[in-house]
């Protein structure tokens, strides 16, 4: 059995769906089709019911699901291992949600390399689900995300509580949303309560996706968005930015997740420096 087999098994398993799946390892529905009418094959099992409502799991499919994750995982810190740098010794890869980066990991960042400096670090970014998926398919060692789903394999450990709230450069800010307002996209989480905080509020006159430019950009413009309160603080505190008064905030549990599998010193020191930058953001 191939890699690409097994990747292909986890993404219909976690989507239940070869069309998504497809998406997902880009690739064509067909191969998707042949990947796992192959691997069923050489299993001599039926991993997968297939329906009108999509794809699930047979119970062979369900026993098997774990061992395509191990396969991953083996995969994956072979590959990094292969391909060290130059005076390496192991390799991390690490992955963390679009606004968890600013003011939090990008501080973590260097004193990790400095507490491991024999270990070359892979970070990547992106939403909830795709971190933890990559984690339980060992694509990753350790992801820091808000709200995960408990999925079998995986250790779950909260390390603070991130705060999102409404803060505005204008002298004198206005509670409602209006042609000032600036949509900040921190992830799906926040994009749900938004909607239902904000019913009547359908398009925003200007959206930004990365909320590092979102600072930037209400620092030198008259303007409001929700930032996370550990970034807004410093910047309340010199008067660049005041917060929105009655405005509601947002509370989202950061975590951090990996494989129960995975017991590396390097991850260990990972996980220990995570703790203590997340206290100070706590304090």
């Amino acid at each position: 059995m191939d890699v690409d087999q097994a990747r292909t098994f986890l993404a219909v398993a976690e989507t239940g769906s070869f069309v998504a799946a497809a998406e997902r390892v880009f690739v064509t529905q067909s191969t998707v089709s042949m990947r796992i009418k192959a691997l069923e094959d050489r299993l001599g099992r039926r991993l997968f019911e297939r329906g009108k409502q999509g794809a699930s799991l047979t119970p062979a499919g369900l026993q098997f699901q774990p061992h395509a994750a191990a396969i991953m995982r083996i995969w994956e810190h072979a590959r990094l291992d292969v391909g060290l740098p130059d005076g390496f010794d192991e390799a991390l890869s690490i992955g963390g949600q679009i606004s968890l980066w600013e003011g939090f990991l990008l501080t973590w960042l260097p004193w990790m390399q400095s507490a491991e400096p024999d270990v070359a670090i892979k970070t990547t970014l992106g939403y909830s689900s795709d971190m933890l998926q990559a984690v339980s398919d060992g694509q990753l060692d350790l992801a820091v995300i808000y709200r995960p789903e408990v999925r079998p394999g995986l250790e779950i450990e909260q390390l603070f509580e991130e705060r999102l709230i409404r803060v505005s450069s204008e002298p004198a800010p206005n509670p409602e949303l209006n042609a000032r307002y600036v949509f900040i996209n921190w992830g799906p989480e926040f994009q749900a309560d938004h909607a239902l905080n904000f019913p009547d509020f359908k398009i925003p006159p200007l959206y930004l996706d990365i909320g590092g430019l979102a600072i930037t950009y209400l620092l030198e413009n008259a303007a409001s968005g929700y930032l996370p309160l550990r970034i807004a603080a410093p910047y309340i505190e010199d008067g660049r930015l005041q917060r929105v008064s009655g405005a509601p905030a947002f509370s989202y549990p950061v975590y951090a997740v990996y494989s129960t599998e995975e017991n590396s010193d390097s991850l260990e020191t990972a996980l220990s420096g995570l703790r203590e930058f997340a206290a100070l953001v706590s304090d």
